[in-house]
C-alpha cells in the first residue's frame, strides 16, 4: 500500500510540474509599427501584361483580378497611407471575352481528377450534366479609363507605348480613354505617385515560345526592348513616382513547357519492328546513310560530323512504354537537295521541350498516320536547344538593361522575378509551411496553364515586392508583419464561381 502511495505522489508531482510549465507564457512578440519610408502609397497604380492583371488557368476572371499580386499590394499599401486600387474587373469568372457578341477568347480551364489534365470549365460542366455560365464581358463596351491597375494580358514591351493598341488587344480596348491613346499615357492620367512594372519583357519571348520558335511570333529585338522600357520608366517617374520593375523570368522553366516527356509513346514489339522496317522508317535510315556518303565524298564534310548528324537523325523504334516522338529539326542539314524525301526529322532528346498542348496532340491519328510516330511533329509544338538558346539570348539581355536602369535611378527598386521562378521550377520554395512547387496542377505556384501563377502565388510575390520596398524605400512591412499569407490565397479556382 506505501509503494502505491508513493508511486501516486510521484505521479502527482508530474502532473503539477507539467501544470506550472504550462502557465508560463512566452515573451510577448511586440512588433514595430508600419512605417512607409520615403515611398508615398497614396495613389498606386499598376502597369505591366498578364501577371499584373491577375491572369491564371488560362483566362481573366473576377476571382483571379481580386487576387492579382497588386490588389494584394493596395491592401498592404492601404495601412501606409494607400488609397482606393480600382480594377477593371470582368463581368463574371468565366474567364472568356467576347467582341461583337463573339467569343475570341473561351472559358477558363479547371481539373478533374478523372480527365488526365486540365480541361475547360465548360467541357468540365458539360461533363457533369451542369449548367455551363455564358460568357458576358463584352470587348467591344468601353467602361472607363479611370482605373489602377493596367495589366494587359498579351502585351509586349512596345504595346505598351504604341498609339492604337486598343484596337489589337480586347483587355485594352475595354479601358482606353480612346482608340489611338497608349497604356502609358492611360496610367499616368491617373496621376500616380507609386507604381509597379512587371513582367515587362515576359511576352516578347513568350509568344516565340508557345508556338514552338515557328516564325510565327517573332522574339522583340533588344533595340525595340530598350526603347520601350526606357519610355515607360521615365513616363512613370515623370511626376515623382517611385516603383518597382521585375526582370524577366526563363519562361522554358515554367511547366508549360516541362510538362510533355520527350518519350510518352508505348510500342509492343510487332508495332516497333513495322516502324524499324524498310516499309516505314527502314528505308529512311538507309538514305540518310547514302546522302552523307555523298557528302563525305565530293564537299568538305569530315567523316566525323557526318557521323554526328547521322546518329541524331537515324529514327528506331523498341518495344518499350517510352519511345521518343519523332520531331521536325531546321537546324539539320537540309537534304532534299539530294533527295526530296530526306526531310529534315529526328527522334526527340530529353534536352528538346514540348508546349503543353502538345500532350493531347502526340499519339492522335493524322490523315497520314500516328502524330508523332509515322508523322513528324511540326515546329510548333516543340522547342529545339537552338530556338531554346534564343530565347535566353534576348532574356539575358532584357534583364542587363532592366538592371542597368534600376541601378541607375533611386526611385526605383528590382524585383529578381528570374530568381523567384528558377527556385519555384527547381527546389520549391516555402512560403508559409507550403512548398510551392513548377508542377502542373499540383505544385501551388503555377496555375492550370503552366504559365500564370495562382493566387497563392500571386501573394508570394508579392510580399516579394514588399520586401524589395523596404530595400530601396525604408519601408518596414515585412518587419511590422504587414505581409499577405498563404492560407488567405487558393491554389485553385472552384468550378462553381458565379
Amino acid at each position: 500500500m506505501n509503494i502505491r502511495y508513493i508511486y501516486l505522489f510521484v505521479l502527482a508531482l508530474g502532473f503539477f510540474a507539467c501544470d506550472e510549465d504550462d502557465n508560463i507564457l512566452p515573451e510577448e512578440v511586440i512588433l514595430p509599427e508600419l512605417t512607409a519610408g520615403s515611398a508615398d502609397f497614396s495613389n498606386y497604380i499598376a502597369v505591366g501584361a498578364s501577371f499584373t492583371a491577375g491572369f491564371t488557368d488560362g483566362g481573366l476572371f473576377k476571382a483571379s483580378q481580386e487576387n492579382s499580386f497588386p490588389n494584394i499590394l493596395s491592401k498592404q499599401f492601404a495601412k501606409a497611407g494607400g488609397g482606393t486600387f480600382t480594377q477593371p474587373l470582368m463581368n463574371d469568372n468565366t474567364g472568356g471575352i467576347l467582341v461583337g457578341g463573339n467569343v475570341i477568347r473561351g472559358y477558363r480551364l479547371t481539373f478533374n481528377s478523372d480527365i488526365p489534365g486540365p480541361q475547360s470549365l465548360d467541357a468540365f460542366l458539360t461533363g457533369l450534366g451542369a449548367p455551363v455560365p455564358p460568357i458576358t464581358t463584352e470587348a467591344g463596351v468601353s467602361i472607363g479609363s479611370d482605373f489602377n491597375n493596367f495589366g494587359i494580358p498579351g502585351a509586349k514591351s512596345w504595346h505598351l507605348v504604341a498609339p492604337g493598341y486598343a484596337g489589337l488587344n480586347p483587355f485594352y480596348a475595354r479601358i482606353a480613354s480612346a482608340p489611338t491613346a497608349t497604356v502609358l499615357t492611360d496610367a499616368m492620367a491617373q496621376n500616380p505617385t507609386f507604381f509597379t512594372l512587371s513582367e515587362i519583357g515576359g511576352n516578347d519571348v513568350l509568344g516565340y515560345a508557345t508556338s514552338g520558335g515557328d516564325g510565327s511570333n517573332l522574339i522583340t529585338d533588344s533595340a525595340t526592348f530598350n526603347d520601350a522600357l526606357n519610355a515607360l520608366i521615365t513616363g512613370l517617374t515623370s511626376g515623382g513616382a517611385k516603383g518597382v520593375v521585375t526582370n524577366v523570368p526563363f519562361i522554358t522553366d515554367l511547366p508549360h513547357f516541362t510538362t510533355v516527356p520527350h518519350n510518352p509513346i508505348p510500342l509492343d514489339t510487332e508495332t516497333a519492328a513495322f516502324l524499324n522496317s524498310a516499309a516505314a522508317y527502314g528505308a529512311y535510315n538507309a538514305g540518310i546513310q547514302g546522302a552523307f556518303a555523298f557528302l563525305v565524298a565530293n564537299t568538305p564534310l569530315t567523316q566525323e560530323l557526318a557521323d554526328i548528324e547521322i546518329a541524331k537523325r537515324t529514327i528506331t523504334f523498341e518495344a518499350s512504354e517510352n519511345n521518343a516522338v519523332v520531331i521536325m529539326d531546321e537546324s539539320l542539314t537540309d537534304l532534299t537537295g539530294l533527295n526530296e524525301d530526306l526531310v529534315s526529322m529526328r527522334q526527340a532528346t530529353a534536352e528538346d521541350l514540348f508546349v503543353l498542348p502538345a500532350s493531347s496532340f502526340i499519339g492522335t491519328e493524322g490523315v497520314l498516320g500516328v502524330n508523332g510516330v509515322a508523322v513528324p511533329l511540326a515546329d510548333k509544338w516543340v522547342l529545339i536547344p537552338e530556338e531554346q538558346e534564343e530565347i535566353k539570348e534576348a532574356t539575358d539581355a532584357y534583364n542587363t538593361t532592366i538592371a542597368a536602369v534600376a541601378n541607375a535611378n533611386d526611385a526605383i527598386a528590382l524585383v529578381d522575378l528570374n530568381a523567384i521562378l528558377s527556385e519555384t521550377a527547381s527546389t520549391g520554395i516555402d512560403f508559409d509551411g507550403f512548398n510551392l512547387n513548377a508542377d502542373l496542377v499540383t505544385g501551388g505556384a503555377v496555375g492550370l496553364d503552366g504559365i500564370h501563377l495562382t493566387a497563392r502565388g500571386y501573394a508570394y510575390l508579392a510580399n516579394k515586392f514588399l520586401e524589395a520596398i523596404d530595400t530601396a524605400f525604408g519601408s518596414n512591412f515585412i518587419e511590422s508583419g504587414n505581409i499577405a499569407k498563404a492560407n488567405d490565397y487558393p491554389t485553385n479556382y472552384s468550378p462553381t464561381l458565379q
